[in-house]
């Protein structure tokens, strides 16, 4: 008998998360002698905070179990934080505090027993957590030319098809893998079809303190009775090791929170004690935490707007980010003549990059894009932010960071981009 007839049918040709799977090959390879940039994980490139390295560290001795629900001062400080940000009504008693917000994106799925609605291009893990505890899904293509966003009707046209039926709709905003964000208007509107057809709404906010004009909204605003906002200390904070993320449930879906608490408490107990601890610095208002904000937002979105620049130059198309740090470029006008080198699909492409160009990135169609779509996800974060939030601190506030800022500070990520933008370049000119 064959070891895998004993697996789960459910976890049966499961791989490793695409975005780990990149991050160990580009490692690998790096032991190896090449020099490869480092553009396939989404991981910050900023340091933890000051301040919450420090209450770590004063917190080091922690050991008991703390609630499973959380340490009840870091739900406090998590509900203030929301109230004070996004204008969110809700209490320490709302809130869940896990060891990452992808746990938590996890027992979701175990304790509500509907459809998982999932707009694409999407985070890679959305879909795989389904697969696993064995739910319905259904991926709802966006398009290109409306920037990527579901749209109201869209949402309205599947809901439609069985109105009844339970569903969780993920909407992760700004977006990865394309930076994208949603509008006020946008949010009310699908805010308007979720009602109608009483849809429990997953708002994914981890990227929200990097909208670059630190203008996020949330559709928890417009439809606070079915909407559970995600976020943690992973992509704004720059502790995606640290691992804890937060959701912030309405008083309706209490029995929702109950349930997955539930399950917490018979898997993993509870989060780690000193990351709580700190976590509470963190989520707390200050100036410090202000600071490192804006400077983390000048840097992505000024590298961010360097980096479209230079493939648009080449010709292909990108969008604009609105914030985090993901340009999600589709080389699709390229077509013809990649295909007289082969390459026809976008796994075909980012392996082209990665061999010949030492540029590691992800395919559009792990992000649940068609394959011969030709998209990429470059995740812009090899550079170190300590030294160029450093040099950012050094400079007198009113000077603009500017295009040789990134070139000097984030040098990797630049030349890689360049790199690409210079092949294609000849592509297009062949």
């Amino acid at each position: 008998m064959q070891q895998h007839e004993h697996l789960n049918l459910n976890v049966r040709g499961l791989t490793l998360s695409a975005t780990v799977a990149i991050n160990e090959r580009s490692s690998r390879l790096i032991r190896e002698g090449r020099a490869i940039a480092k553009l396939g994980l989404g991981q910050s490139p900023f340091p933890v905070p000051a301040a919450v390295v420090e209450t770590l560290r004063a917190n080091a001795t922690q050991k008991a179990y703390l609630p499973v629900c959380g340490l009840e001062e870091l739900r406090t400080t998590v509900a203030d934080y929301h109230r004070r940000r996004a204008n969110i009504a809700c209490t320490a008693d709302d809130v869940l505090v896990g060891p990452g917000s992808k746990e938590l994106l996890f027992l979701l799925q175990v304790a509500f027993y509907g459809e998982l609605v999932v707009p694409t291009p999407a985070w890679v893990s959305y879909v795989a957590q389904a697969q696993i505890v064995g739910r319905r899904i259904s991926l709802l293509h966006t398009s290109r030319e409306r920037g990527y966003h579901l749209t109201p009707a869209e949402l309205e046209e599947l809901c439609a098809t069985d109105p009844k039926r339970p569903r969780v709709v993920v909407l992760n905003y700004p977006c990865n893998p394309t930076g994208a964000s949603y509008s006020a208007d946008e949010l009310s509107a699908l805010a308007d079809v979720a009602r109608r057809y009483k849809i429990v709404v997953l708002s994914d906010e981890i990227y929200a303190e990097l909208h670059f004009g630190g203008a996020h909204v949330s559709i928890a605003t417009m439809y606070p009775e079915g909407t559970i906002v995600s976020s943690g200390l992973s992509k704004w904070c720059g502790a995606g090791g640290w691992r804890l993320g937060t959701f912030v449930f309405p008083a309706q879906l209490r029995w929702l929170l109950d349930a997955m608490a539930a399950v917490a408490s018979e898997t993993f107990t509870s989060t780690s004690a000193p990351i709580q601890y700190a976590a509470v610095t963190a989520f707390q208002e200050s100036m410090a935490m202000e600071r490192y904000l804006w400077r983390a937002r000048r840097i992505l979105s000024t590298l961010t707007t360097s980096c479209v620049d230079a493939l648009r130059s080449a010709g292909l198309d990108v969008l604009q980010p609105d914030g985090a740090f993901y340009i999600f470029p589709d080389f699709g006008p390229l077509r013809e003549p990649l295909a007289q080198r082969g390459i026809r699909t976008s796994p075909e492409l980012a392996e082209y990059l990665l061999t010949e160009l030492d540029v590691a990135v992800l395919p559009g169609s792990e992000f649940f894009r068609d394959r011969n779509e030709l998209t990429l996800r470059f995740s812009l974060v090899d550079f170190d932010g300590a030294k160029a939030m450093a040099a950012l601190e050094a400079m007198p506030p009113e000077v603009p960071v500017d295009t040789a800022f990134v070139e000097a500070h984030c040098r990797t990520v630049v030349k890689a981009v360049r790199r690409v933008a210079a092949w294609a370049t000849t592509l297009s000119h062949a």
